[in-house]
């Protein structure tokens, strides 16, 4: 079984492979852009990526490029482009592959085994992705999953995403430009837009600012994601031992926000 990163902006097509793909025990994310796609390799590992070249945003070529400046994971071109030279050019780029549409699946199949088998090969066999707990808190970043005591949480994109970078560094205090970089890939924003978050995120885990368990806001610098008082000693995740590390570099202050960080904001409707 291997994780795949489908990027095609064709639904019937995505469908079609997102389908294939799961039918044959793979696990499968799917994305219709260039910049989508930079944004999922840039948080998730895969196995191998699927790229189509005719991507409504930037041009498949370009995409490749970018991906390559970040990652190694291998990349299969899936297009109806078929000429020579812009293949070679592609492989040399750092395409693992080249499949011309229309293709059938079992073509698609056998040019991911042989693929995957250079892959593993080369740097041997990837561990599973990891599963991030912190106390209760049990988050699964390639499923997109997360339980709390047992239960599962109904989360949102954008809340999972904030629980599951602020999980994988706990103890540690983020600022608020960091947020806005990495959870919603943006230099400027509105601040607001984070408090809402933290207060639906709160409210989904059993707790409100004024009576925090998981979810602590420092005025003026940021919030961190810890495990609750009442945790039992040995529910750490193992990610803390890295997070001390980086602690003084992530406490920065945020005084350019202008407004303290834990500002009360009315809870949001049920």
């Amino acid at each position: 079984m291997a994780s795949v990163l489908v990027v095609e902006d064709d639904q019937f097509v995505r469908s079609a492979l997102i389908r294939h793909l799961s039918e044959a025990s793979h696990t499968v994310r799917s994305v219709g852009t260039a910049l989508e796609a930079l944004r999922e390799v840039a948080h998730f590992r895969f196995d191998v990526v699927i790229l189509d070249l005719g991507l409504p945003d930037l041009d498949g070529a370009e995409a490749l490029k970018m991906l390559r400046s970040i990652t190694d994971v291998p990349v299969i071109i899936a297009t109806a482009r078929d000429d020579e030279s812009e293949i070679v050019r592609l492989l040399n780029d750092g395409a693992d592959d080249y499949l011309t549409k229309p293709f059938s699946v079992e073509h698609l199949s056998a040019r991911m085994a042989a693929v995957l088998r250079r892959s593993r090969a080369a740097g041997g066999e990837a561990p599973p992705p990891r599963v991030i707990r912190v106390g209760g808190l049990s988050i699964d970043p390639l499923r997109r999953t997360a339980e709390l005591d047992g239960a599962e949480l109904d989360l949102t994109r954008r809340e999972f995403d904030l629980l599951t970078f602020l999980a994988g560094r706990p103890g540690v205090v983020v600022a608020r430009k960091e947020l806005l970089a990495e959870v919603w890939q943006q230099a400027y924003g509105d601040d607001q837009t984070i408090d809402v978050h933290l207060s639906w995120l709160r409210r989904k885990l059993g707790e409100t600012a004024a009576r925090p368990r998981y979810l602590h806001t420092l005025r003026g610098v940021g919030v961190k994601l810890q495990p609750p008082a009442d945790a039992p000693a040995g529910a750490r995740t193992d990610a803390q031992a890295g997070a001390r590390a980086d602690a003084q570099a992530g406490a920065r202050t945020d005084a350019q926000a202008g407004r303290p960080f834990d500002t009360p904001l009315s809870e949001p409707p049920a």
